[in-house]
Formats: structure tokens, sequence, C-alpha cells
């Protein structure tokens, strides 16, 4: 088994524990505050399931930041999320402020079922908490055949996390972006990022685990370039993806997610899901795909390089040599254990 790849510089070991061990704890704390069982079990499985590819910043550790909100008032654990609306090619889903996995669960499921009748299906996911790791659910579309595009925002009022170029504070959520298409031989391309330099979760993941953040990623108070990540909590601020690039791309979902789908205490989605085979035969499209894809591998490595990685493989080459086992850092655990001890639930 590999030692996975980080975002996040660590001054401490990691532990190795069985996923299935992990699973069943999460579960059982997600029960004992509040969500329904099955909920419990998705969202665990999810959470799991990301850190297993090596997304740690949508992983495990999340369990301690849905619990505060839990309690907070943040999250309403209690809420299902409901197919309200079926006009057309246009689906609505409203989560009613509950946890955001089972919430693009549905949503992915229904949209790709309505594309498979109509061949284009377009979705609003309304009021949804944190959704976890956006590529997993593009993944499990890619395979059933759906090109998906998603994007979230509308909630800068809440999560003021990245400063647009120019400016000395944060502005805008870090407004993720997610497009999958069926590919051939090694599965669908993924392409899932925030619009931040990182993703928001990689700080809460380097809090937890007293770890530094990668160079050039954050500013504190004073607009400082820092990879304390107590330096972001305290006033500081994401740089954007790609200065403007990244910085146009969340304005846009932030334009989308309020100014076009209405007002929202969390966040709202748009998912579109479209129909590959419509446009051209799935065998030819696939050996296409499969000849891009080739030739971009076939690249020469820059120095110092492993070699070029299509998007999405990474998480399959991990979730592959993990052999189910998850490798949290320790303070990570620790935290997790007495959240546990708090309710009762063993390790």
């Amino acid at each position: 088994m590999e030692e996975i790849t980080s975002k996040i510089i660590l001054g401490e070991k990691r532990l190795k524990l069985a996923s299935d061990h992990v699973d069943r704890v999460l579960t059982r704390i997600f029960i004992s505050v509040g969500f329904p069982e099955d909920i419990s079990k998705a969202t665990s499985s999810h959470l799991v399931d990301a850190n297993l590819v090596g997304v740690e910043s949508h992983g495990i550790m999340r369990v301690l930041e849905y619990a505060d909100e839990v309690k907070s008032g943040v999250l309403n654990p209690s809420s299902r999320p409901e197919l309200i609306k079926q006009d057309k090619n246009f689906l609505e889903i409203n989560a009613s402020g509950g946890i955001g996995i089972p919430a693009l669960n549905l949503a992915y499921d229904e949209c790709c079922k309505d594309a498979e009748d109509k061949d284009l299906s377009i979705m609003a996911v309304k009021h949804v908490g944190h959704t976890g790791r956006l590529g997993a659910y593009a993944e499990v579309a890619g395979q059933r055949g759906f090109l998906t595009i998603c994007m979230g925002g509308g909630n800068r009022q809440y999560w003021r996390q990245v400063a647009p170029p120019g400016g000395a504070k944060a502005m805008l959520p870090t407004n993720p972006w997610c497009i999958g298409i069926p590919a051939g031989k090694t599965g669908p391309v993924v392409l899932d990022f925030a619009t931040s330099k990182i993703a928001g979760g990689w700080i809460y993941a380097a809090k937890s685990a007293g770890a530094l953040l990668p160079d050039n990623s954050v500013k504190d108070a004073n607009g400082n370039v820092t990879r304390n990540p107590d330096d972001y909590f305290s006033g500081g601020a994401l740089m954007p993806a790609a200065e403007h690039k990244g910085f146009g791309l969340a304005l846009i979902a932030e334009l989308v997610g309020q100014a076009l789908l209405g007002p929202s205490t969390t966040k709202h989605w748009l998912l579109i899901a479209i129909k590959a085979d419509q446009f051209r035969e799935k065998t030819a499209f696939e050996r296409v795909a499969d000849e891009i894809l080739d030739e971009i591998r076939s690249c020469p490595p820059a120095p110092g390089s492993s070699g070029v990685q299509i998007p999405g493989e990474r998480e399959r080459i991990q979730r592959s040599a993990s052999q189910n086992i998850l490798q949290i850092p320790v303070s990570t655990w620790d935290q997790i254990c007495d959240l546990a001890g708090k309710y009762g639930v063993p390790i």
C-alpha cells in the first residue's frame, strides 16, 4: 500500500485504519447527532470514499464540521431532499437545509433518469448543506453514459472565503464546478475543482491535523501569504485559482446560485445532464475518446514528474491502491474519537 498524496504538510504520523471500521464509527456518530439511519450511512460512506481516493479535504474530518453545524442550527439533521418540481426539462430539489450528500445523490440520479427520456435535463438543487466530493456523483453519471455539468454558489453573505484579484478581503465562496464525461476503457473523465487555489476543506483538514497549507494559496488578514490555517480563520482569505479565471468562474456560479435561482442561506446548485450517445454511437465515441486520452498520456513527463494524469484517474488509482485502508492524521482521528465519546459511540 502506497502512502497517500495530500495537499497538507503534516508534522505527525498517520494512523492506518480499515475503512469499514471508520465507516461504522462515523455512521453511529451521525445517527447520534440526529440524522436518519439511511442518511447517516450514505454520508459516512461518501466521506470514507473521499479519503480512500485521496481527497481528505472532503473526507472523514467533515464529521466534525457537520456535527458542529447541527449543534449551531446551520444543518437540519431531520431534513430529507425532495423532488418538488418536474416541468419539461427542468427539475428542482429542495433539501430544506439538510446535509448535501443525499441531496446530490438524488439530484444526479433523477437528472440522469430524466435525460434518459428527454436527452437533456436541467436541475436546481436548493437550500442544501455541504455536498461532499462532487466528482463522486459525476463519475457514476459518466458510467451511466451522461455528460454532466454542475456549479454551486449563492451564499456569499455567510461564506466569504476567496478574495478576488485586486481585492484585499474575502468576498466569494469557493463556488465549485464539476464536469464529467463518459470516456473509454479507463472510465469517465471527471473535472472537479474549487474556484480557489485550494478547496476550503483543505484548510479545515490542515487545522484538524495541526498541519501546514500549500504555499501561495492563502493570505492572512494583512494580505500576506501564509501557510498557517489559523491565519485564514483570523480574517484571512483564499486566493483565486488562476487569478481572474477562477474569480470569473466563481462569479458566474454566484450569479447563477442567487440571481438566477433565488436567495439562499446555504447554497444552490445548477446541474445539467446530457445523454451522450444522442450525438454519436457509443462505441465510436469511446474509440475516439481513448485515442485522445492515450495521446495525452503519451506526453513525455516533465523533469521531476511521473507523467500526465487524466482528470479523475488519480482518484481511481488511489482508491485501488488504498486496499480499503484509510491513512488518517493522528490529531484528526483523536478529535473524531472525542466526538464519538460525547455521544457514547464505541471506537
